[in-house]
């Protein structure tokens, strides 16, 4: 007695191959999802600590945080540098100021602070971004083709930003 199958059909071989590639397809997929997820999460963590820092910065130079809103955190590109002089309250604000900008900066993320929107008391907020995310409160109609982290009280959507609300404005 003959046996007629004699091996595995190339029907069958282009049916596993094809199989195979779906599935790893879809595995490649998934791991660019995890490293664009990956990344998203840590630029968060980044831009959460780059917010605490300055908020912890200026709650403990509360006279140079009042010199700072006056200006509505105007700073110079080079503030006297305290950590080789000694500074008063309003250098030493914007000398913190200025390191946590440049950490930021060093980081591919904008930093600004800005008055809380919606906020019955004047507070002031940190907004800190990646991206394509310009760290304003607006319409989203920017000329650099950036989008504001907030219109109003509202998130954007896909906006990469975070905000932190710090203490009342003088």
């Amino acid at each position: 007695m003959k046996n007629s199958q004699q091996g595995v059909g190339l029907i069958e071989v282009i049916v596993a191959l094809v199989i195979l590639a779906v599935a790893v397809l879809g595995f490649s997929a998934m791991q660019l999802r995890a490293v664009t997820t990956s990344t998203e999460a840590s630029n968060n963590v980044y831009a959460t600590n780059i917010a605490r820092d300055l908020a912890e910065r200026l709650r403990v130079n509360r006279q140079g945080l009042e010199a700072l809103q006056k200006t509505n955190f105007n700073v110079a590109a080079k503030p006297r540098d305290c950590g080789k002089n000694v500074c008063n309250a309003t250098q030493m604000a914007q000398y913190d100021f200025d390191q946590v900008r440049t950490r930021a900066t060093n980081l591919g993320m904008q930093m600004a602070v800005l008055t809380c929107a919606g906020s019955t008391l004047a507070r002031s907020c940190v907004y800190v971004s990646w991206g394509d995310t310009n760290p304003t409160n607006g319409n989203d109609n920017n000329p650099d083709g950036g989008m504001d982290c907030t219109n109003g009280t509202v998130y954007n959507t896909n906006a990469q930003c975070v905000i932190m609300e710090i203490y009342n404005r003088v």
